[in-house]
């Protein structure tokens, strides 16, 4: 046979295959009826196993790992559909934000700090609360001691803000809203200080990777503060040739002098802020699920759960991974992705996503200002 008539082959057998799912499909709908009519479990997890092993028994040598791997898909398939005809859940009622009756919001940092210009977009009219360190804004929202939090998250040059993931599992909160601001890091000292004669630069670490380039490029030695404008206040009360790296409105309030502008890696620089409250509040437009999760030590696991997201042809967002440190190399799973809760579909896919993870902890579901 030439390729051509090997081709014409594969598509007759394609849509045989075709066919045949359909008809599985069809049948599988009469299993969804069944199981509601005798209210039983949609997931039989020794069923599934029985399934998966016997195809794979029947399979050649070399087709094993691909027959099992195919029909785990099906049975993906096979359970989302029957998930969906069997459910009699109504879509979700959630509260919503209310930015503009909110009385007490706080961020880390203090006036001129970009999370104050974060926290001025979510809340033009309120002056926050500042806290010295980013745990304890967690800990003010989780308290009730302010209605809502500001924090960051991720910057487009130096990536996720690892301080605020690593606190996410500790803290009781939910993500309500998102933004993001420029951030145009410039080089602060106290008035009369030269470059050639700077010991040392203070900013917050992801401030100091955003400034990476131009930091090697003159030589200087750097050392890690909480905040780019507690840092900037930090040197204006030293008597130290000392500079920070902050934000040129911050550099202003301090009495610095501003040595270097726009000195990021790259420019256009925006950082993302979120904003939490200790209860779930979801706007009608909100459209990012942010979801935290460990997943059991097995072989195919984190492929199964992708293949979740696609087959209910949801978009993901970011996923990334932090150590749990607890001394293993096991991780914990940060997934956004779009949708709103407010959506049945969309509850009940949660609902599902978790039966799958070993530790499932919704974080929020954002709108974007």
């Amino acid at each position: 046979m030439n390729l051509n008539e090997i081709r014409s082959h594969i598509d007759t057998i394609d849509r045989e295959i075709l066919d045949l799912f359909q008809k599985r499909m069809e049948l599988c709908k009469d299993v969804a009826a069944y199981k509601k009519a005798n209210n039983m479990p949609i997931f039989q997890g020794s069923r599934e196993k029985e399934l998966l092993d016997n195809i794979e028994s029947m399979a050649k040598n070399d087709m094993k790992s691909g027959a099992r791997a195919l029909y785990t898909v099906i049975m993906e398939i096979s359970k989302q559909l029957q998930q969906q005809l069997s459910s009699d859940k109504e879509a979700p009622v959630l509260s919503v934000p209310d930015f503009t009756s909110a009385k007490v919001v706080g961020c880390q940092g203090c006036p001129g700090a970009n999370s104050e210009t974060a926290t001025k977009i979510f809340f033009p009219n309120h002056e926050p609360i500042y806290y010295p360190s980013f745990h304890q804004v967690f800990e003010a929202v989780e308290s009730g001691e302010i209605e809502y939090g500001v924090l960051p998250i991720y910057n487009s040059t130096a990536g996720s803000v690892t301080q605020t993931y690593d606190l996410m599992s500790k803290y009781n909160f939910f993500i309500t809203a998102m933004n993001q601001v420029e951030v145009a890091n410039c080089l602060a000292v106290r008035k009369g200080t030269k470059l050639r004669d700077i010991t040392r630069v203070y900013s917050h670490p992801q401030a100091l990777s955003q400034c990476s380039d131009f930091i090697k490029r003159h030589g200087l030695r750097i050392k890690d503060y909480d905040n780019t404008a507690t840092a900037a206040r930090m040197v204006a009360e030293s008597d130290q040739p000392i500079a920070a790296i902050c934000s040129e409105r911050c550099a202003k309030l301090t009495g610095l002098e501003i040595l270097e502008s726009r000195i990021s890696n790259v420019l256009p620089n925006f950082t993302r802020f979120i904003c939490i409250t200790k209860e779930v509040e979801v706007a009608p437009e909100a459209d990012i699920i942010s979801v935290m999760l460990t997943l059991p030590n097995v072989p195919g696991i984190l492929s199964s759960l992708l293949m979740k997201f696609f087959l209910q042809n949801i978009d993901l967002v970011k996923i990334e991974n932090r150590p749990i440190r607890d001394g293993s190399f096991d991780v914990i799973f940060y997934i956004d992705f779009k949708g709103n809760l407010r959506n049945r579909n969309t509850a009940m896919f949660i609902t599902e996503l978790c039966k799958s993870c070993k530790e499932f902890k919704l974080l929020g579901n954002a709108v974007s200002m």
